[in-house]
Order: C-alpha cells, then structure tokens, then sequence
C-alpha cells in the first residue's frame, strides 16, 4: 500500500500563492505517477495536474495552466503543487492521488488517494 499526505493548505487572499505538498510512504514513490484533484462543495471531484513517474511529463486542466505547477522530488517521497495567481473558484479541497500504471485526467485512474487539504481564497 501506498499511503498519501497532503499539507500546505489554508486561507488566502485572491491572489496570493500557495504551495501544497504530498507526502508518500509505504512503496516506492519513484515508480507512481503523481495526480492532483480538487473538489468544491457540491461540485465533483475534478482533474488539475499529473506527473509521470519518469521524463518529467506533465498534464493540467486549462483552468489551472499557466498559474499552476506540479513537481515531484523523488529523493524525498513528495509531490507538490506550487498555485500562483489564486482565485475565489480555486476554492476546494484537494486531494493527491498515486497509480503505478495509469497516468491520466479521471478519477479511475488512479488507485491511491490522500485524505485532501483545504484551500480557501477569498475575494
């Protein structure tokens, strides 16, 4: 089993940056492909970023390119998402998520889930 942790999260003013860290233990880290989620109230869970597990490929959601980044540092066990220019509709808890083989944009893709972080942007 893969466990997940995310940290980072709070509030912020419309603008502000944020970075969120995802904290993995228990396998090989190195050999996941790393995804970030969020969920607004009453709104389902979306994509917002992935990075495979070798060569540095990344995917975001258009809402987010170009303001977000993820990352992963391998040597210790973390992904992160470094959020710029925030927005009141960034507003949500997100969630990173692991899987060995897939690499994509849906939920089903990946097996291994954190417990999320809470991000609040005020106007």
């Amino acid at each position: 089993q893969l466990q997940l942790v995310e940290s980072g999260g709070g509030l912020v003013q419309a603008g502000d940056s944020l970075r969120l860290s995802c904290a993995a233990s228990g396998r090989t880290f190195s050999f996941y492909n790393m995804a970030w989620f969020r969920q607004a109230p009453g709104k389902e869970r979306e994509f917002i970023a992935a990075e495979r597990w070798s060569g540095g490929r990344t995917s975001y959601a258009d809402s987010v390119k170009g303001r977000f980044t993820i990352s992963r540092d391998n040597a210790k066990n973390t992904a992160d998402l470094q959020m710029n220019g925030l927005k009141p509709e960034d507003t949500a808890v997100y969630y990173c998520a692991a899987d060995y083989t897939n690499w994509g944009n849906r939920k089903s893709d990946y097996r291994y889930w954190g417990q999320g972080t809470q991000v609040t942007v005020s106007s």
